[in-house]
């Protein structure tokens, strides 16, 4: 779900802890995140891709997929890149129960050391909400250029990203079958554009 800059705003005012952006003042700095890994042939991909560019990332792992593919979880890890919760399987927190809901994040808290989670579609009720705050640093996005949409243009999820690209945003990206054919061709070109900005990249963690 991209989140216009009007509904982010009102989401602010009822889950004011809900991590949006981190503004840096002295430092150009962008963040990119993968949501939905590891998957087999994307993610291995990505890491070479920035190993490249020297970048570094935050992956947002399924449970269930860390359970298929542990050897390149811990390829995420050990190339210096961050990780976070998006639960067991890809639940929507506005259809599901919240005890579900939470028993599902526990689930995949058992196979990821991490204190941050990232609701899948960005959708989560109050109540799970009121839930999850006493425990994780719940993540959401100032920028998803869509890479996941099938009609997507590369060239204009580009222009996009540039276009709202500030010190401190959260790019979300996805290292998923759905994904790989645009995240091919506009990963390497933002990442050219963030090196010609002179933006670092920086892994979130549980601050």
């Amino acid at each position: 779900m991209v989140y216009t800059k009007s509904v982010q705003g009102i989401l602010k005012i009822f889950f004011p802890d809900i991590i949006w952006s981190i503004p840096e003042v002295e430092n150009k700095v962008v963040y990119l995140t993968f949501d939905d890994g590891p998957d087999p042939e994307v993610t291995p991909w990505v890491l070479e891709t920035l190993a490249a560019w020297n970048a570094r990332a935050t992956f947002f792992c399924l449970g269930k997929n860390v359970w298929a593919n542990p050897g390149i979880y811990q390829d995420i890890r050990t190339q210096g890149h961050s990780v976070g919760i998006h639960g067991y399987e890809h639940l929507n927190g506005w259809e599901t129960s919240t005890k579900k809901y939470i028993e599902n994040l526990e689930k995949c808290a058992g196979l990821i050391d991490s204190g941050l989670f990232r609701p899948p579609y960005g959708k989560l009720t109050p109540l799970q909400y009121l839930r999850l705050r006493k425990k994780y640093r719940i993540v959401m996005w100032d920028l998803m250029p869509g890479d996941f949409m099938q009609d997507a243009d590369p060239e204009r999820m580009l222009a996009f990203t540039i276009k709202k690209l500030k010190s401190g945003s959260i790019i979300t990206l996805h290292d998923n079958q759905k994904s790989k054919s645009n995240l091919k061709v506009f990963l390497p070109s933002l990442l050219d554009y963030i090196v010609e900005q002179q933006f670092q990249t920086k892994i979130l963690t549980e601050f």
